[in-house]
C-alpha cells in the first residue's frame, strides 16, 4: 500500500557509454549544460546592467576555474579526515565536490576584474543570481541520472524508488542490493523493496519505501528560485536585492536538504550547512535593515530602492 503512493523512481545509469572504450559522466555532463546555460543567460541580462559581453565572457572563464577549486576546497576541508594523504586532495576525478564551496570560489575569483573593469559588486551579481538559479535547475539532472545525493529512508510521496543500476558513490550495488557506509558507522541499504538505516551496531533506525532524493528537492526548489528572481528582475529595483534574496532562499533550501541526509556534521550541522546558516542569516539581516532605511524615508522619496549604487536608474529586463 504505502509502495504505491511513491511513484517516484527510475534505472540510475552511472555513465553514457560509447563502445568499449569511452564513456561520459551524467553527472559531469549535467554540471557542463548547466554552467552553459547559466553563461549563456548571463550574457543575454548582464548587458542590459551595463556590463559588457566581452567582460561576462571573462569573468565566466574564471568562474569556471574558481568553480573547480573552490568546490574542490570545500569538500575537502569538510571531509579532511576520510583522505589517506594530501594527494588525495587533488583527486577530483574520484568525486567529491561542494556547490556552495564551488560558487563561492566563483565570486571570489572574479572580484578583482570586477575592481578591475570598474563594475559594483551587486551589478554583476544579481544578474549573475538568475543565471546561477537556472544553471543549478539543470544542473541537477545529472545528480538526478546517477541517483546521487540520496537521503534517509522515507515513506512519503516523494520518496525515490531504486530500479536498478549502480548508484553513485559511496553505494556499492551487487545484485540490484546497493550498501553505504555512511558518517558515524551508519549503514544505508537501498534495494527494490524499500531502504532501512542501521546504527554501527546493526539495528534498524529508519525504513522506508525509499529514500529522499534531495538532488530532486533542490532542481524542484531551484526552478521556484528562478521564477521568483526572473520576476524581481524584470522591475527596476536596488542592487542586492536580488542576490540576497538568492542567498536567503537557497540557504534556506540547503539547511532543509543537507537535514534529510547523513553526513559529516559540525555540532549540529553539516559544513554546507554552517555556510548557508551564514549566508541566510546575513542576507537576511541586510534586506531587513535596507527595508526598514526605506521605511524611515519620507513618502515619495525613492532614494536608492529602486536605483543602483551610482544613483542611475537600473534597467529593468524587458526594457530596450
Amino acid at each position: 500500500m504505502l509502495r504505491s503512493l511513491a511513484s517516484v523512481g527510475w534505472p540510475v545509469l552511472d555513465r553514457f557509454r560509447f563502445g568499449d572504450g569511452f564513456a561520459i559522466s551524467p553527472h559531469g555532463l549535467g554540471i557542463a549544460i548547466g554552467f552553459m546555460t547559466g553563461g549563456w543567460l548571463l550574457g543575454r541580462i548582464g548587458v542590459r546592467r551595463g556590463v559588457s559581453s566581452e567582460h561576462i565572457s571573462t569573468m565566466l572563464f574564471w568562474a569556471l576555474i574558481g568553480a573547480i577549486v573552490g568546490s574542490r576546497v570545500a569538500y575537502v576541508i569538510a571531509h579532511v579526515s576520510e583522505f589517506d594523504s594530501p594527494l588525495e586532495w587533488l583527486y577530483v576525478w574520484k568525486g567529491g565536490i561542494s556547490l556552495l564551496g564551488g560558487i563561492a570560489g566563483a565570486i571570489v575569483i572574479n572580484i578583482p576584474r570586477m575592481r578591475k573593469y570598474g563594475y559594483r559588486l551587486f551589478q554583476v551579481l544579481d544578474p549573475a543570481a538568475v543565471a546561477l538559479a537556472l544553471g543549478i535547475a539543470i544542473g541537477r539532472i545529472g545528480d538526478l541520472i546517477i541517483g546521487d545525493h540520496l537521503g534517509k529512508p522515507t515513506s512519503w510521496f516523494l520518496a525515490w524508488t531504486y530500479h536498478g543500476g549502480n548508484l553513485a558513490p559511496p553505494f556499492n550495488c551487487v545484485n540490484a542490493v546497493c550498501q553505504a557506509q555512511l558518517q558515524g558507522g551508519h549503514l544505508e541499504e537501498i534495494q527494490r523493496s524499500g531502504a532501512k538505516l542501521l546504527d554501527p551496531s546493526g539495528a534498524v533506525l529508519a525504513t522506508g519505501v525509499g529514500v529522499h532524493q534531495t538532488a530532486l528537492y533542490d532542481m524542484l526548489l531551484a526552478w521556484v528560485l528562478f521564477a521568483i528572481l526572473w520576476n524581481l528582475y524584470k522591475k527596476p529595483r536596488r542592487e542586492g536585492v536580488i542576490t540576497l534574496t538568492f542567498g536567503l532562499y537557497y540557504g534556506c533550501c540547503r539547511l532543509l536538504e543537507d537535514s534529510l541526509r547523513i553526513d559529516k556534521r559540525f555540532g549540529p550541522f553539516t559544513g554546507s550547512q554552517w555556510t548557508a546558516l551564514t549566508v541566510a542569516t546575513i542576507s537576511a539581516a541586510m534586506l531587513i535593515w535596507w527595508a526598514v532605511q526605506a521605511r524611515g524615508r519620507p513618502r515619495g522619496d525613492a532614494g536608492e530602492d529602486d536605483t543602483g549604487q551610482d544613483g542611475e536608474p537600473e534597467e529593468a529586463i524587458g526594457a530596450t
